[in-house]
């Protein structure tokens, strides 16, 4: 399990626990945070789970070529800390991990 916040555009935190097989993105959803639509299911097709990593962060899995396609084209702007939180898995290593969510996803 891991302790993720979510802070909204309005720099209102939410954090919450979310299981070890979860992603950052399907942890917002079950826990109806707004601003994660997720209109792809996490099948990193949608660009609309689109995230903003705090810095520091701890130790995330390596930007694969489709996500980094799929960050182009999102509906705020792409920021070097940006993230399609679908393709965050969560595990111990994330604990802590702060994510900021962009104003708009669509």
């Amino acid at each position: 399990m891991a302790t993720i916040t979510y802070v909204q555009p309005d720099g209102r935190p939410v954090t919450l626990t979310v299981d070890d097989g979860e992603s950052v993105m399907r942890g917002a959803v079950l826990n109806g945070v707004d601003g994660i639509l997720a209109q792809c299911g996490g099948g990193a097709s949608c660009g609309t789970c689109h995230v903003y990593v705090a810095d520091p962060a701890p130790a995330l899995p390596p930007m694969h070529a489709v996500e980094d396609e799929l960050l182009y084209g999102t509906a705020a702007p792409r920021r070097d800390t940006s993230r399609l939180s679908c393709q965050l898995p969560v595990d111990d290593r994330l604990d802590g991990l702060v994510v900021h969510l962009p104003d708009r996803q669509i």
